[in-house]
């Protein structure tokens, strides 16, 4: 499997940013690693290796990015303005620097997002806020609310609230979204939830679904048995799904 490693100065986050790409070809799909990972994590939790058949065939190209949780949602020294302004700025880094290293790279017509817990919900911020740059969304074990307390999961806020979190909480925003070409951009996506039965977020996976409902949003939700919150979950989940 071909693997190559970037590591550039990003203007929009004044810091250095890493991201690892596998494979020559295909579609290519932007991965948003979990609270706790990096850019390499895919690879060590072998979840690129789930994905090596067709990685190689030429059918996917995996582009491993940084999650910058610990400089966002769990920077408990930010105040949470600042938080979600380093998330924005994160959003920017993407949508001004990774997506277009994608398309220079590969021309493939096919752009997906996927990730697992805190990636899922980063993943389908990014898409839902910009569907026209994207075809598909996978997202496992996603939660996509961070302002409610679930479990022992808190309110990463912590009470505090302005437009910033609204316009990039996707249950929140979803229901006034009323823009008709925004709107028919999301109905031409391909989307897949998956969740365990037993997950903390269910509850919260199955409110994102309504809302897609709602808006006519065409979605495939998967359940799986258990908590399904895992690696080995994730592993089995990612050649299914991506």
């Amino acid at each position: 499997m071909r693997r190559e490693y970037r590591r550039w100065y990003s203007q929009a986050l004044h810091r250095d940013m890493e991201l690892l790409i596998f494979g020559h070809a295909g579609a290519k799909v932007l991965m948003f690693p979990t609270r706790d990972g990096g850019f390499w994590e895919y690879e060590k939790l072998s979840i690129v290796g789930s994905l090596a058949d067709k990685v190689d065939a030429g059918h996917l190209q995996l582009y491993c990015i940084e999650g910058l949780a610990r400089e966002t949602f769990y920077d408990h020294g930010r105040h949470p303005a600042d938080r979600i302004r380093r998330h924005a700025a994160y959003e920017a880094y993407i949508l001004h620097e990774v997506l277009p290293l994608m398309a220079w790279s590969n021309p493939h017509d096919c752009t997906m997002a996927m990730g697992c817990s805190l990636g899922a919900f980063q993943a389908a911020s990014l898409v839902l806020r910009h569907p026209h740059l994207f075809r598909k969304l996978v997202a496992f074990s996603g939660r996509y609310d961070l302002t409610t307390k679930v479990e022992c999961f808190d309110d990463l806020f912590h009470g505090y609230y302005d437009d910033d979190i609204y316009f990039h909480t996707p249950t929140h925003f979803l229901p006034g979204l009323n823009c008709p070409w925004r709107l028919e951009s999301l109905r031409r996506l391909d989307i897949v939830l998956t969740v365990g039965r037993a997950d903390p977020f269910l509850d919260n996976t199955l409110h994102l679904s309504r809302l897609l409902e709602e808006k006519s949003v065409r979605h495939q939700l998967h359940f799986w048995d258990g908590r399904a919150h895992s690696p080995r979950a994730w592993r089995e989940m990612a050649p299914l799904y991506i």
